[in-house]
């Protein structure tokens, strides 16, 4: 199976299928620049807002349907734009801030500002754990995009979040 031309991410694209729109955060991942940045951003704000009216229960079926339905977003917005982890897909960054936040929370600013700030580093920098989950399920070359690299997309962002959690809970008790 042959991959299509590679196609850019703009609002007719995003609102062309409705994995589009998920995985391009519903348009922050359409940002010129930084979408990772400006997606991450998203989640912090609607995290805030939702958080209002989300008690636990809520937030754990968000979060496993926003992975299940995030995988296949990534899958179905890379295959058609011909490119195995497009930037322009931040739906990985919102799903993992998300977990992130939930998992800090009840955390005042400065703790959700040092989260952002290490999370924005761990998923542009990938060091260590997040390098090796970001190249372990890069495209062989001559295959066509698949599930793996649609998980591939949201797994390194998991794992930075998990990274930014492993630095963040040793001071838990500074936050509030």
């Amino acid at each position: 199976m042959t991959q299509p031309a590679p196609r850019r991410a703009d609002l007719h694209f995003m609102l062309s299928h409705p994995a589009h729109a998920l995985a391009l955060g519903f348009g922050s991942g359409l940002s010129p620049r930084a979408p990772g940045t400006v997606g991450t951003l998203w989640a912090w704000a609607t995290f805030l807002l939702l958080d209002r009216w989300f008690g636990t229960a809520a937030w754990v079926a968000v979060l496993l349907m926003g992975l299940l339905l995030g995988v296949w977003a990534c899958t179905v917005c890379a295959r058609h734009m011909g490119i195995a982890d497009p930037g322009a897909v931040v739906w990985d960054e919102i799903i993992a801030f998300w977990a992130l936040l939930w998992c800090i929370a009840p955390a005042g600013w400065l703790a959700q500002l040092l989260a952002f700030a290490l999370f924005r580093f761990f998923d542009a920098a990938k060091p260590g754990p997040v390098g090796w989950a970001d190249r372990r399920f890069k495209l062989k070359p001559g295959a066509a995009i698949g599930w793996a690299q649609g998980f591939g997309i949201v797994l390194d962002d998991l794992v930075a979040a998990a990274c930014t959690l492993a630095i963040m809970l040793p001071g838990r008790l500074l936050w509030n």
